[in-house]
């Protein structure tokens, strides 16, 4: 199995809830896709414009694909995170998100065609990337790492990113036994993934 085929299955399942966009370029550098999801809630008394709270939720998520996965690759993913998605993606360059933000889960997805290391993995497992805003009055921002080999079909993750694994590991069999991937569903529908501005 190679990369693409996984990541082709693998953005079938964010379609349904996430903007997707491909390709798409950080500092330079091209990436195969990203992904965006946001979803309000709003309490109110009897008329909106009686509005008790309003919560947003945000969830960022960047996909890679590479040869193997290198310490080299965890520090860019968690440089992606901590120079990209939380300050220009959830703050958009301010001190602070707006205020009706209640989290935002920012991801990056590496997809390797070999195995992981044993040390690599430690690295990936002991990511950590947590900040809150207003002693969390403006919400948290999180960090996750998930890692899927296409070699020996294995999902390695940081803490935060577990939560995600189930649904990772099922992608090798979805794919072994030739579910619907993205490109063929836009194809069928006559979409196409977004463009970056």
């Amino acid at each position: 199995m190679k990369t693409a085929e996984y990541l082709d299955r693998l953005l079938l399942c964010y379609g349904d809830t996430f903007d997707i966009y491909m390709p798409y370029q950080i500092h330079g550098k091209e990436y195969p896709a990203y992904g965006y999801f946001f979803s309000s809630e709003e309490r109110y008394v009897l008329v909106r414009e009686a509005n008790m709270w309003t919560a947003n939720r945000h969830e960022h998520i960047l996909f890679m694909e590479v040869d193997k996965i290198e310490e080299e690759t965890i520090k860019e993913a968690a440089d992606i995170i901590e120079t990209y998605l939380e300050p220009e993606l959830v703050r958009a360059g301010r001190k602070y998100p707006d205020k009706d933000h209640m989290y935002s889960y920012l991801t990056v997805a590496i997809l390797s065609e070999k195995a992981i290391d044993r040390d690599v993995v430690k690295k990936i497992s002991r990511y950590q990337f947590e900040r809150g805003y207003l002693f969390n009055f403006r919400g948290f921002s999180q960090g996750n790492l998930i890692c899927a080999s296409m070699e020996d079909e294995k999902i390695v993750s940081n803490y935060q990113g577990k939560r995600m694994k189930k649904m990772y590991q099922g992608i090798f069999a979805d794919v072994h036994e030739g579910k619907k991937t993205f490109s063929q569903a836009c194809k069928e529908e006559g979409i196409e993934p977004f463009k970056q501005q």
